[in-house]
């Protein structure tokens, strides 16, 4: 590859400014890296967030390249790279860590607590990311093999899955036959909740969302009852529990009033956890919360959930419904999901 290699790639430039397509050079891996030639990139509502902050709020400089759902092909490695093949189809695993510490060691490097110090940043969250022709991912255990499975359709997996897959199955014990479980946004993350729980779970789903076409999709992909996200939703859930309230309540929204309305669903022992970053903080409390209730907010999971979560997508257990883009029209998806037009989620293919 010469120096000159070039390529196109979709960049957050200047706060408050929209997302827009541009040219800048093609990244080679150094020692230790490999470079992607990206198949598919997953567009997210985190990003919104990010684009949404302050100057003061950011904690990484300007231009970045978008996308910190990816998946490609191996285009070539840098020194010292065993392991994988040229051409070898894998998915990106995000929250990359030092992979030193106790946590990378097991695999949880979305909970590593030096990668802020050492600049260690997620692809599209701070370090360049994967709507583009070509991604440089920094070390090869950060790459899952995707063998045949679809690249589109796995890409949301690794943020869209992981996430929700994460956060079930810290509640597992807790959802045993009997239970019920709450789904509160059935958008990009919340559709694969709800596949998760009744892949994973005896549960009873009740899914919340705040408009019937949501609610339609919640019932396509599997949940047993849709209640309307209002302020009476809450009451709903305790009436079709016989008052009891769930056993385990997941927000994916987690602004203010689904995080009232999330805590309000929960019965005793239950676990509530605020998956959504709406900005929304639960009040916990004697007296304000069941008893024994407790409030999680979980971020992102492990390498070997994601693994495991392919493996999940390879028996059929879970299928994510994709709207698919070109690189050109990524702004136009970005617009569509800011203004909750997007069923399920949206995709970019930045090679075709």
């Amino acid at each position: 590859m010469s120096t000159q290699a070039r390529m196109k790639a979709v960049q957050y430039r200047s706060v408050g400014a929209a997302p827009e397509v541009v040219t800048i050079a093609r990244p080679e891996p150094g020692p230790g890296q490999v470079l992607l030639k990206v198949t598919a990139a997953g567009v997210c509502h985190s990003d919104i967030a990010v684009m949404s902050l302050p100057a003061e709020a950011l904690a990484f400089p300007l231009p970045l390249t978008l996308g910190h759902e990816g998946a490609g092909t191996v285009a070539a490695l840098g020194d010292g790279v065993t392991g994988f093949e040229v051409g070898e189809s894998v998915a990106v695993y995000g929250p990359w860590g030092c992979g030193n510490c106790l946590m990378c060691a097991q695999g949880k490097e979305n909970l590593c607590p030096r990668a802020a110090e050492l600049g260690i940043r997620p692809p599209g969250l701070g370090a360049p990311g994967a709507i583009a022709e070509y991604l440089l991912v920094d070390d090869p255990r950060h790459l899952v093999p995707l063998g045949d499975l679809d690249p589109v359709t796995a890409v949301p997996l690794t943020d869209a899955g992981l996430t929700p897959y994460h956060a079930i199955k810290t509640s597992q014990p807790k959802l045993t036959p009997g239970s019920t479980a709450v789904v509160i946004g059935t958008g990009g993350l919340g559709h694969v909740a709800i596949q998760l729980l009744r892949a994973l779970t005896p549960a009873r789903v009740i899914a919340l969302d705040v408009s019937e076409d949501k609610l339609a999709l919640a019932r396509e992909v599997g949940a047993h009852e849709t209640v309307l996200s209002d302020r009476n939703a809450a009451a709903t859930v305790r009436e079709l529990t016989g008052g009891l309230g769930a056993q385990a309540v997941f927000d994916f929204v987690g602004a203010p009033p689904t995080v009232t309305t999330a805590t309000a669903c929960a019965a005793v022992e239950a676990d509530v956890t605020i998956v959504g970053i709406g900005g929304g903080a639960a009040l916990v409390g004697f007296g304000t919360t069941p008893y024994d209730a407790a409030v999680r907010a979980p971020y992102w999971g492990s390498r070997a959930e994601l693994i495991e979560v392919l493996d999940l997508a390879r028996a059929g257990a879970v299928d994510v419904h994709v709207e698919t883009y070109s690189l050109d029209d990524a702004p136009k998806a970005y617009e569509r999901l800011h203004h909750g037009l997007i069923k399920g989620r949206a995709v970019i293919l930045p090679n075709g």
